[in-house]
């Protein structure tokens, strides 16, 4: 084991981070952000598109009020414009201002005169507001959201009125000292913490529908009996003898079902063409429910766990041992921190990763927006999702720190010691259960969804056996891993272990065996890093690099003939203090 390395990263006394330059990516400095400014305008959900919608991202009237003045936000003047929908805390945004605890972020539009026509209604859509949210339309509350990650909507329909509407927003985010789904933000960052963001930071959006229109749709392949089944939960009562149309691959015939508020049909997909990351085919699906016309797509493939000729416990891609060897994806940029600065930037990680020879990323402890996975589907990468973490702050000395170095600290330690993994507010874990099954229901038709991953290093880990049972009764067909690094409770389809600071090996048991987190080499690149002060697990130049990180490729492919199934590389980028990355936090140089 490399001692001095471990110590190191545990920063013992280290100081508060110093940024001493501004980075940005060339999506960023190729942008206009003039008045008529419209970021990130694509549609936000691929998988349930249709063509009558407005986009709402720009510039957008906001203020902050302190805590005893949070009752009157928004009635007074705006403290300026805010470039929708990156966070006031990040350069994009035009504001570079943290929200504190307490504190209440207003936000105000003015929507021009929709024209709804008559039979039709309008919803509004938001992808993630970070983290709890009241919203407004013309004066009157429409609704309340909690949760930073995960997407949320509103019929607005009955609030209409003639000419321009006002939309309100007002947010509260109490970030790490609150108990809620927060990921890596902090309001101290430093080494693998990073700056805190808060408010609208996902696209917002209106849609018009008719009366009965689709609402839920959820797609569930079957390649070994050639079909794939589709559940559909529609507003509104549709007629008497109604008809659903659903055709795949734009084939002429379709088919059509009784249509009613759910609908379930079976679909044949004679001789399925396989996804895989080396041949991701998507099959394009088309929806007609009256005059709602819905776009979509699905794959064939399927996930799980099985044994190979030699008996070892593999992971399976379409019913085969495939290894899945994947990079962690935090999904940071320097200029706009979570939400990336224009879509081709999403495209870019991915694509560079793949030319890399990775398969798999694991999106840690974040929920991104659903174009991402979109990408993943159609390029061809497998995602390993992870739930965002909560609860207490993280006590990184006992749930990060002394694990990594003396793994028996975390092999057996039970998860039910909520006090000691800073999970005692039982309101709290029943919100991190109800938002972990809605994450799953909001990504679960991505084709490129590989595993789901409920809790990292222990950070708010409560009942991982009993919460690994909740993820398989809601999705029978992907494996979980159900505590990643450590604190293993047994459970779950992996074995999953973090090392970046011992000799890589492999331990042979009943489940599938996987190193989730490895590497991690610092390697700093001049003008392209963001502080002073680093972090990582070992130093390399950028001359030395590239021979590391081979050794590495190989000391894995080794490990795959002895059992291992599958193993993650730290990281895509730089991120803040993190010199770890494969790419620097601009993105403007690969490392290897």
């Amino acid at each position: 084991m490399r001692i001095k390395d471990a110590i190191t990263a545990m920063q013992l006394g280290k100081k508060k981070q110093v940024t001493v330059r501004e980075l940005s990516t060339i999506w960023s400095e190729q942008s206009d952000d003039g008045p008529q400014a419209m970021p990130l305008p694509e549609y936000p959900r691929p998988q349930l598109r249709r063509k009558d919608w407005t986009c709402l991202n720009g510039w957008w009237e906001y203020g902050i009020c302190p805590a005893e003045s949070a009752g009157k936000a928004s009635r007074g003047e705006a403290d300026g414009k805010i470039l929708v929908p990156f966070s006031p805390e990040t350069r994009r945004s035009g504001v570079g201002r943290t929200l504190q605890p307490g504190e209440t972020l207003w936000y105000r539009k003015k929507i021009e005169d929709p024209h709804l026509a008559k039979g039709r209604r309008l919803l509004l859509h938001f992808g993630a507001v970070d983290e709890r949210c009241a919203v407004y339309w013309n004066g009157h509350k429409v609704g309340s959201h909690r949760n930073g990650y995960l997407a949320f909507s509103f019929d607005v329909t009955q609030l209409l009125r003639p000419g321009d509407n006002e939309l309100k927003v007002l947010v509260r985010d109490d970030t790490d000292e609150g108990n809620e789904c927060r990921g890596k933000q902090t309001l101290e960052p430093g080494g693998m913490f990073y700056h805190a963001q808060s408010g609208i930071w996902q696209t917002v959006w209106l849609e018009t529908v008719p009366e009965v229109s689709l609402e839920e749709l959820m797609i569930t392949p079957y390649p070994e009996k050639e079909a794939v089944e589709l559940k559909m939960a529609f507003r509104g009562e549709p007629e008497d003898g109604a008809q659903v149309r659903i055709y795949v691959d734009e084939s002429g015939e379709g088919i059509s079902t009784p249509l009613g508020r759910e609908v379930t049909a079976c679909i044949p997909v004679p001789q399925p063409r396989l996804w895989s990351p080396e041949h991701p085919e998507l099959y394009s699906l088309r929806i007609e429910a009256g005059e709602d016309v819905v776009e979509s797509y699905f794959a064939m493939r399927s996930f799980g766990v099985g044994t190979d000729a030699e008996g070892t416990t593999r992971l399976l891609l379409n019913g085969k041992p495939y290894f899945f060897h994947g990079v962690l994806d935090q999904g940071y940029w320097p200029e706009s921190l979570m939400t990336p600065p224009a879509d081709e930037a999403l495209v870019y990680d991915i694509e560079q990763m793949k030319a890399l020879g990775f398969n798999m990323l694991r999106k840690h402890v974040k929920i991104e927006c659903d174009r991402w996975y979109y990408h993943c589907d159609r390029i061809g990468m497998v995602v390993w999702q992870d739930m965002v973490n909560g609860g207490g702050p993280v006590q990184t000395l006992l749930e990060t720190y002394l694990p990594t170095i003396f793994p028996a600290i975390g092999n057996h330690l039970p998860d039910h010691y909520y006090k000691l993994f800073a999970r005692e507010d039982e309101k709290a874990r029943r919100r991190y259960e109800r938002d972990l099954l809605r994450m799953i229901r909001q990504l679960r038709n991505h084709p490129c969804i590989g595993q789901w991953v409920p809790f990292n290093e222990g950070w708010g880990q409560f009942d991982a056996l009993r919460i690994t049972e909740k993820i398989k009764k809601e999705d029978p067909l992907r494996p979980v891993d159900h505590a990643s690094g450590w604190f293993d409770q047994g459970g779950g389809d992996v074995r999953s272990v973090h090392n970046y600071f011992r000799p890589l090996t492999v331990q042979k048991e009943r489940r599938a065996f996987v190193i989730s987190e490895y590497g991690g080499i610092n390697c700093q690149i001049g003008e392209h890093t963001m502080n002073e002060e680093v972090y990582g697990y070992q130093a390399a130049g950028a001359e030395e690099f590239p021979q590391q990180f081979a050794d590495k490729m190989a000391e894995i492919r080794a490990l795959e003939k002895e059992g291992l199934c599958g193993a993650v590389y730290t990281q895509v980028s730089d991120i803040e203090e993190e010199t770890n990355g494969l790419l620097t936090y601009d993105r403007k140089v690969c490392k290897v």
